[in-house]
């Protein structure tokens, strides 16, 4: 008798929790007195938005100048090639020089391998450069390591040339 009671008492639950609003038929009310314009409607031949160029932001902090933010890793590795130190010393010296400044640590992949994967290697990549540069004293706060896999390519090729452009981590300051 009281599985009964507790199945009713379920049903009731479920039945005050449905509705009856269509999703589907929502409607949509024009509160701009004016008629609606079509989609294919030519454009404005002239704008007032100016451009501007990001590196020219002064809030932006771009990293140490003339260094590349990207380390470059070879097929299946995870390991820093000794061309790369420079650069990663470089960037250590810039963050050690201020501990407000933060930066993102983007590991990559090429396309070979499966998405799970790719994105494991990613994260260990981005996790070795993180490593390095706590070894040379950033402060872990300041450092953080993410992995995008392969769904970022830098070159979007499908030979040796793209998929070694792909293999890689980028260092963005935030």
């Amino acid at each position: 008798m009281n599985r009964l009671f507790i199945v009713i008492g379920l049903l009731l639950v479920l039945a005050g929790c449905a509705s009856n609003v269509k999703l589907d038929e929502a409607p949509v009310e024009d509160k701009s007195g004016s008629a609606p314009q079509l989609a294919s409607a030519p454009a404005p031949a002239t704008s007032a938005v100016s451009t501007i160029r990001a590196n020219n932001l002064p809030t932006m902090d771009p990293g140490p100048t003339g260094v590349s933010k990207v380390i470059y890793f070879d097929y299946d590795s995870f390991v820093i090639k000794a061309e790369s130190q420079p650069v990663i010393e470089a960037h250590a010296r810039y963050l050690r020089a201020d501990k407000n400044r933060r930066v993102a640590i983007e590991g990559h992949a090429d396309e070979r391998g499966g998405r799970e994967y790719n994105l494991a290697l990613g994260q260990k990549r981005s996790e070795s450069v993180r490593k390095a540069l706590g070894l040379l004293g950033v402060a872990d706060s300041q450092l953080e390591a993410v992995s995008f896999g392969k769904e970022k390519p830098s070159d979007p090729g499908h030979d040796e040339a793209a998929w070694s452009k792909n293999r890689r981590a980028e260092i963005a300051y935030r």
